[in-house]
């Protein structure tokens, strides 16, 4: 794979601002191109701005976020509300029209950590607020060497119908040049070449710039820590020279406590003593433990026995309940059935004799008066 092939999706992000090359896609451009850089660049050149000269811009840069694109009713309140997500807000400007009130669209926010602050500088961009999508990014007004804002003719990203994009930011990196680079001029004019292999995937997030720390701040992180990182920070530091001395030291003091000069019969003595120290300790250490061992076991087969007893005594008491309650169900309702035949059998046979006893009447009846009908007279 080519060159050229690689740096089709390779992107990098500028440090320090200069309006030629913030107007161009690729940051190889020497000349510009609008006259919105020509008034950005005349800026720059005489100094007409001074990024920490606005009396607003007050708080800690590095605790301090750049919120862009916001809804024109957007209100502090709202924008307060989503930032705490990410951190305590210690304080919110947004910015307005000095003549309407009415809201600029963009808006500054500190927190009280800067851990906090790159929290959200990674999590909140291209966040929706109010049915508009937000961009995030760091104080480039005072933590960006050579910054000149979007009125002057400088800033960066924007809009493609307002024919002032800026290129170089968060929004919109540089892109890898596939032309030659023109080394010599770009360095006539003093801006930074692009850094070739060093580029980065468009899905990279660029850091923002960390605090600059001094001595006295490393003091007072290392008094911080704790005992422990400080002895370990101590022994890793010691050179091998000082290292051997230690060594040297620790090992006469050991000889100084314990000389040649003493006789074969005191190192007998010590060492029977503590031979019998240590069998001694042992010999109590083992039984104590066999005997704890032994009661565990005890207790625990104890234990398991009378929950065995208890169970099975539990589990027959309730087979038992079982059984009896069954056979007397079983019983009412075999008893109610036979008393229900007994009374619907009796019930029968009276009903049949009572038909006998009417088929009998009827049968005389009719006997009685055959007998003297006038026919047989």
């Amino acid at each position: 794979m080519s060159g050229r092939s690689r740096n089709l999706n390779s992107v990098f992000y500028s440090d320090s601002y200069h309006p030629i090359q913030a107007g161009s896609i690729d940051g190889t451009d020497i000349v510009p191109h609008d006259n919105a850089i020509f008034r950005a660049q005349l800026c720059s050149s005489i100094g007409l701005y001074d990024p920490f000269g606005d009396p607003k811009a007050t708080g800690d840069p590095y605790c301090t976020l750049f919120v862009g694109r916001l809804s024109r009713l957007t209100t502090e309140d709202t924008l307060r509300k989503v930032m705490s997500k990410y951190g305590r807000v210690k304080n919110l400007r947004l910015v307005r029209d000095i003549v309407t009130g009415a809201s600029r669209g963009y808006a500054f926010v500190e927190f009280e950590d800067e851990r906090e602050m790159r929290r959200a500088y990674i999590d909140a961009h291209h966040l929706i607020v109010d049915d508009c999508e937000i961009i995030v990014d760091y104080n480039r007004q005072q933590l960006m060497p050579g910054w000149i804002p979007r009125r002057l003719g400088g800033g960066l990203s924007g809009n493609k119908e307002s024919g002032q994009l800026r290129f170089g930011g968060r929004e919109k990196p540089f892109r890898a040049p596939l032309k030659p680079i023109p080394y010599e001029e770009l360095k006539k004019l003093g801006i930074p070449p692009p850094p070739e292999g060093r580029y980065k995937s468009r899905f990279q997030v660029p850091s923002p710039p960390r605090r600059e720390r001094n001595f006295s701040d490393k003091e007072e992180d290392f008094d911080r820590r704790g005992s422990s990182d400080r002895n370990k920070t101590e022994g890793a530091l010691k050179s091998p020279v000082e290292m051997e001395e230690g060594h040297y030291k620790s090992s006469s003091s050991h000889r100084g406590d314990n000389p040649r000069g003493r006789s074969s019969s005191e190192r007998s003595d010590r060492y029977h003593d503590r031979s019998s120290s240590e069998r001694s300790d042992r010999y109590h250490d083992r039984g104590s433990s066999e005997r704890s061992d032994r009661y565990h076991d005890r207790g625990s087969s104890e234990r398991s026995d009378r929950y065995y007893d208890r169970s099975s005594s539990e589990r027959s008491d309730r087979h038992h309940d079982r059984n009896s309650s069954e056979r007397n169900e079983r019983y009412h309702d075999r008893s109610s059935t036979e008393r229900e035949h007994r009374h619907r059998s009796s019930n029968e046979i009276d009903k049949h004799s009572r038909k006998r006893k009417e088929r009998h009447e009827h049968s005389r009846k009719r006997e009685k008066y055959s007998r003297y009908s006038p026919n047989e007279d």
